[in-house]
């Protein structure tokens, strides 16, 4: 019998956390049917489509002298299937992505678990143990009361949602579903408000607008005040209209939160009805560490250190 809270493996040896009534995991292996119907219908990924579509990127990338990715159809998916099988949109979204790491050093290295455990023993990065009702792959940031920059740094909180979001990438399912973001503002102090420079809003805009590669569906702001309303009004003009939209702010009505993911998915803590304890994000760290070796794999792709030079 497996012990609740522990590492355990399943029938095809991937990892999981049992937490009594739900297991929480990666989910690796290819998307279920009804999730291929929705990539067929909403990202255009049909047989034809799709031999086009890598044909097509590969001689892009073959225009790439300088830069590395693997060419399996099962790496370009994670590009393809979020720009709906339209390689000029995947090609641009790749090289964003990596130019990221070129522009911004510091807030893209060591994107490893094992360089990032202390951010997970803070509990201020959670993986929820299930997805919402759509299928979305979902993640909660903590940057109100339980997160204090002198023991995790922004960067480093934002170096963990990276980590987190490639974990998202590389699940068949997310790649179709996508994923969402709950933000808990929950007694946000004006010294943590301190941390967001606007060279980081910056940073982070452009991350979310131009380099991230996965459907973000939604981010939802809770427990939000009017100390961070002043923040977000601050940079509201640099938001483009298709994350605007995608923006939902609730303050401390749940039941607006509600409207977007079904209670059934949620904790108690925001007044859901889910049958699982919220595990501590120290076990999403033990699940995330178990592909240390291929985060570490990742992290040699992108662009060659002469094209760095270059720039």
């Amino acid at each position: 019998m497996v012990q609740p809270g522990k590492l355990a493996f399943d029938e095809d040896n991937f990892p999981y956390i049992d937490l009594g009534t739900v297991r929480m995991c990666m989910d690796r292996q290819e998307a279920p049917d009804w999730a291929l119907e929705v990539a067929r219908k909403e990202l255009r990924e049909t047989p034809d489509i799709m031999k086009e579509s890598f044909d097509k990127i590969n001689q892009l990338l073959d225009e790439e002298k300088h830069l590395i990715v693997p060419r399996e159809e099962t790496y370009l998916k994670i590009y393809l299937r979020p720009a709906h099988y339209y390689p000029e949109s995947a090609i641009k979204r790749i090289k964003n992505f990596f130019n990221t790491k070129i522009k911004h050093p510091e807030a893209c290295r060591d994107l490893l678990p094992s360089k990032l455990k202390h951010v997970f023993d803070a509990d201020v990065l959670q993986l929820l143990p299930v997805r919402d009702q759509h299928g979305r792959r979902m993640i909660t940031i903590h940057a109100g009361k339980k997160w204090k920059p002198s023991q995790v740094p922004l960067i480093d909180l934002f170096r963990g949602v990276q980590v987190m979001i490639w974990g998202a990438m590389i699940e068949p399912l997310s790649q179709i579903c996508g994923g969402l973001v709950i933000i808990d503002m929950e007694d946000l102090s004006m010294t943590q408000i301190m941390q967001f420079t606007p060279s980081f809003a910056a940073m982070l805009l452009d991350y979310i607008q131009e380099c991230i590669c996965l459907r973000l569906k939604a981010v939802h702001i809770v427990n939000n005040s009017y100390i961070f309303n002043i923040l977000f009004n601050i940079f509201k003009p640099f938001i483009k209209e298709k994350l605007r939209k995608r923006l939902h702010f609730h303050g401390k009505d749940f039941k607006s939160l509600h409207k977007h993911i079904d209670k059934s998915c949620l904790p108690a803590k925001y007044e859901g009805t889910a049958s699982w304890e919220m595990p501590h994000s120290s076990l999403t760290y033990e699940l995330f560490h178990w592909y240390e070796a291929d985060y570490e794999k990742a992290e040699t792709y992108g662009f060659t250190e002469e094209y760095k030079k270059k720039k």
